[in-house]
């Protein structure tokens, strides 16, 4: 049974109040699988300092939520460790802000290890300086939005236990960081090409992926998870990608982004996010049907401003136009391309581009090999995309694209 929930809009009076922040999160209620009975906005000039959005608004919402049924009230804002316990105190209900929100949606997304400790990691920042605010709902064992993860542990934990904790995730996750690293130097030393997924949450990138990875293949790989829910992917994946020249290059899956993420949570994914830097082209995947495109775009770069990967090749992706096919490029984004993940020759065109990025000094030149060079006639059709094949008595003769690069290890067979 869902949890009922009544979502509680602040805005300053003199700001617009956002339709698409509202439906975002209403949508982050239902990923943690609350349902949102009511919203009330509550449009003020000042923060009150006790019950942030005022004494008689709680009670007003108050009996609202006893009418409605409704047990918890969810904050749009970040609340203080006072705060929480003053709104409890005066509505009798489970009070959570939108980072706490976050926070237990994460918390029952993370599969790995390494997302497992990052989530609790975020989740003791959290709580640190909030304490107090917490006396009531974090001892409870059983589930419900706000009390996943380590949020369920004895409420008399001190300062200095947390402390402690946060001490020992970072060294776990330290040695976690090192083995990735590692990793990465063996990736980076096959030379094979890295392409990194990143957007907004529920843009479309896991299904994206599984196209891409897919389309040359007979036989499919297995998939990323793909859920119409938000961050329904939290652990980086990769998988390998055959493009149209019958190069591979490695499809990496990242966490989506969100307006106003927790400050914590960026720290706490950075590590993961890591792969970025050594990403040799970055798709950057926006829903086309989303009628908020402007703060997708900015949120998403902010992010990747941050992570210092503004410099690395870019290819921004329009996805959903199957939804919005008049969609208009905003902002001067120079490579783009306007898709539907459920368009197969959307997909061709999209590998093409990624190819031009990846090898954009590919050529195509005639070939010819004598029967006494079968082997090297067999690598370039196991590894290049081959047409005009030719089988003649004395020899084999083909079209062949292939890099600037690579044609003088080749000389001798081109024509």
């Amino acid at each position: 049974m869902k949890e009922k929930t009544i979502l509680v809009y602040f805005e300053f009076k003199n700001n617009k109040i956002n339709d698409e922040d509202i439906k975002e999160m209403e949508s982050l209620i239902e990923s943690s699988g609350g349902e949102v009975c009511a919203v009330s906005e509550v449009r003020k000039n000042f923060i009150d300092s006790k019950y942030y959005i005022g004494k008689g608004k709680c009670q007003e919402i108050k009996d609202a939520a006893e009418k409605l049924g409704a047990t918890t009230l969810i904050f749009n804002v970040e609340l203080s460790g006072s705060n929480i316990k003053n709104l409890e105190d005066i509505t009798g209900l489970k009070i959570v802000d939108k980072t706490n929100l976050i926070l237990d949606i994460f918390a029952s997304r993370a599969k790995t290890k390494q997302s497992v400790l990052q989530v609790e990691l975020a989740e003791y920042k959290y709580r640190l300086p909030r304490l107090i605010g917490f006396r009531d709902h974090l001892s409870r064992t059983g589930g419900g939005i706000g009390t996943r993860g380590p949020g369920e542990t004895k409420l008399e934990v001190d300062r200095r236990t947390i402390q402690k904790k946060i001490d020992n995730i970072k060294r776990e996750l330290k040695s976690i960081d090192k083995n990735q690293e590692n990793m990465r130097k063996q990736r980076l030393k096959s030379d094979i090409k890295m392409v990194s997924m990143v957007g907004y949450t529920n843009a479309g990138k896991s299904t994206l992926s599984n196209k891409l990875v897919n389309f040359y293949k007979e036989k499919y790989t297995e998939e990323f998870e793909t859920e119409d829910l938000l961050f329904k992917t939290l652990d980086t994946t990769l998988r390998k990608c055959t493009l149209p020249n019958k190069k591979q290059c490695l499809v990496i899956d990242t966490v989506g982004f969100i307006k106003d993420i927790p400050t914590d949570l960026i720290e706490a994914f950075k590590s993961t996010l890591m792969d970025l830097k050594h990403s040799d082209l970055i798709l950057f995947v926006l829903d086309s049907s989303s009628y908020d495109l402007d703060n997708q775009i900015t949120t998403t770069m902010d992010i990747l401003k941050e992570l210092e990967v503004l410099d690395k090749p870019m290819i921004t992706v329009f996805n959903k136009t199957d939804k919005n096919p008049n969609v208009i490029f905003p902002y001067n984004l120079e490579n783009k391309i306007k898709i539907s993940a459920f368009n197969d020759a959307d997909i061709e065109r999209l590998l093409y581009k990624i190819q031009d990025e990846l090898y954009g000094n590919y050529k195509s030149v005639k070939m010819r090999f004598d029967y006494d060079h079968q082997d090297v006639l067999n690598t370039v059709l196991q590894n290049f995309r081959c047409e005009d094949v030719s089988y003649n008595n004395a020899d084999v003769t083909l079209n062949v694209e292939i890099s600037e690069s690579e044609t003088e290890k080749y000389e001798e067979f081109i024509i």
